[in-house]
């Protein structure tokens, strides 16, 4: 469900385009898996894509990006690779106030130290501190993104970093379900810390990156089509949210990588 925040932003910055997008419900969480296994599932999905001869894979995952992106970019040349990790990491550098930035992020991710070494390769100034809140993924994928249980969580992960004279004054969304507790995290933590949506930040490049080489579609309105590895009804019903246009249980073609 997480990857659909990315998937509805670039539809919102790309409109145009025709997107592809693969919920793989069969193996989440990415983020708690080694990440040998990730860059197998990663690849598995690049192939599936890549035989539909697309112009540009997004990750739509932070995991899956930090494991798997420059993997996949070697292995496919001829295909542009984006990950969200970049993007989140260049508005972070840009944004925070004093560069006090925490990453919250699932296990994998954190682990990885791919934000800090992003971010610090532009800001070398800055202090990263990657968070790990494995539950949250939990939260949004059962829904509860607002109310006593979410703000609980909320507190208990972050609360220390957003307190005091050092006090953290930026915050990334490190995996993308996470931006949808942001008004719940805005309500916690109050309206100081800086929120980077890695979502919007990845569209933002995509729509770039297609418009410098030349390749933006060149049709009135795109189209959308959806595939997951499990579960087609429960993931279609996530995506009409995203997408109310297509109606409230979109069509949704299972696979199996």
């Amino acid at each position: 469900m997480g990857g659909l925040t990315v998937a509805a932003a670039l539809r919102r910055a790309l409109p145009a385009e025709h997107l592809l997008y693969l919920g793989d419900v069969a193996r989440l969480p990415y983020g708690t898996k080694a990440p040998r296994t990730i860059i197998q599932y990663v690849l598995r999905a690049a192939e599936f894509f890549h035989r539909q001869n697309i112009k540009m894979m997004v990750l739509a995952c932070n995991t899956a990006s930090a494991h798997a992106a420059s993997i996949l970019a070697a292995q496919y040349p001829d295909m542009m690779v984006l990950g969200v990790i970049d993007s989140g990491a260049e508005q972070a550098a840009r944004l925070s106030p004093q560069g006090r930035i925490v990453v919250a992020a699932t296990e994998g991710t954190c682990r990885s130290g791919a934000f800090d070494q992003a971010i610090k390769a532009l800001r070398p100034q800055s202090s990263v501190k990657p968070v790990p809140c494995p539950l949250f993924v939990a939260l949004v994928e059962e829904g509860l993104v607002a109310g006593p249980i979410a703000e609980a969580m909320i507190r208990q992960y972050l609360a220390d970093s957003f307190t005091g004279p050092e006090a953290a004054d930026c915050l990334v969304l490190g995996c993308t379900h996470f931006p949808l507790l942001a008004p719940t995290l805005r309500k916690v933590l109050g309206d100081g810390p800086v929120l980077v949506d890695c979502a919007q930040a990845v569209a933002a490049k995509a729509a770039a990156m297609l418009q410098n080489n030349d390749m933006l579609a060149q049709t009135r309105q795109g189209g959308l089509t959806l595939y997951t590895t499990d579960a087609p009804q429960r993931f279609s019903a996530s995506a009409g949210q995203f997408f109310p246009a297509l109606g409230a249980s979109p069509a949704v073609e299972l696979i199996d990588l």
